[in-house]
């Protein structure tokens, strides 16, 4: 099957934004601006609503998968789409909310703590590495390379699904030590 030249055109852009995308949020989190000295409003408010982006997100990638296997191609599509704007802006605003506000550390004791942090720890690594499976299975079924496409969603998907549950489940377990 051969590579089609939608993907040649942005392999380069795909490979770019993994590596790019991931550091440039490493960097960004670790700008505060109230600590630097700007008059800046923390954005408390966005934890729930970017958390109940991933929910969203978790959702609508069922549906699309759903609408795919009933061969609704053109809902899958759109769903896709919805799937990414959102991941999108929970990455905007999960940036915004910590370039303005102070940390929360979890403070649960004994073994949930290592389940918080197992799920915190594999939630952003899964992050960083679901950015190119992403890119090339959007740029895949766009282009039309439908085999290759479906092979690299079976991968995608439960990584992407896993990221977006898992964003919900560190957001409900952290919330009750986040300063009100």
């Amino acid at each position: 099957m051969a590579i089609t030249e939608e993907e040649k055109k942005f392999k380069g852009w795909i490979w770019t934004l993994s590596v790019v995308i991931p550091l440039a949020v490493a960097v960004l989190f670790g700008v505060n601006l109230p600590k630097l000295g700007y008059d800046v409003q923390p954005l408390s408010f966005l934890p729930p609503i970017y958390a109940t982006i991933n929910g969203l997100t978790a959702i609508l990638l069922v549906w699309a998968v759903s609408a795919v296997k009933r061969g609704n191609f053109k809902l899958h599509e759109n769903l896709i789409k919805v799937c990414m704007l959102c991941s999108s802006l929970f990455l905007l605003m999960y940036v915004a909310y910590h370039m303005t506000s102070v940390s929360t550390s979890y403070g649960g004791e004994g073994a949930i703590r290592y389940v918080y942090f197992f799920i915190l720890i594999t939630h952003i690594v899964l992050s960083i590495v679901i950015i190119p499976f992403v890119l090339f299975t959007f740029v895949r079924g766009i282009a039309g390379a439908y085999e290759r496409h479906k092979r690299l969603a079976r991968i995608t998907y439960p990584m992407w699904l896993y990221v977006a549950v898992t964003g919900v489940v560190v957001y409900l377990m952290i919330s009750p030590y986040y300063a009100h």
